[in-house]
């Protein structure tokens, strides 16, 4: 499988079939979820920018959980992360606002 991707547009599509099982774009969904509340809250509750640092943790756990459990598959983070991570916030917004569905 080929892993060059020339651009966002050409790797967004590979990233959805790469979470197309439920329980994996779920934990993905949560995950991302939990990052964003955790990230708000340690900027505008405790005013901590070395905590902020931290946030993607919690889309990264419940991520790799999702791929390794439930997809069977290596998380796209490993060989495209700055497309990976802008994919997984677009998907999540798609979630949200039901442009996309959690089944694939």
């Amino acid at each position: 499988m080929d892993t060059k991707f020339h651009s966002f547009k050409e790797f967004y599509p590979f990233y959805l079939k790469e979470h197309s099982e439920v329980v994996c774009r779920t934990l993905h969904f949560i995950g991302t979820f939990l990052g964003i509340i955790f990230l708000v809250t340690v900027l505008a509750v405790f005013n901590n920018k070395w905590w902020a640092l931290a946030s993607p943790l919690w889309g990264y756990a419940f991520g790799f959980i999702g791929h390794y459990f439930f997809e069977h598959n290596q998380p796209a983070t490993f060989k495209n992360p700055f497309y990976s991570f802008a994919s997984d916030l677009l998907m999540f917004a798609q979630l949200l606002t039901g442009k996309i569905k959690f089944r694939g």
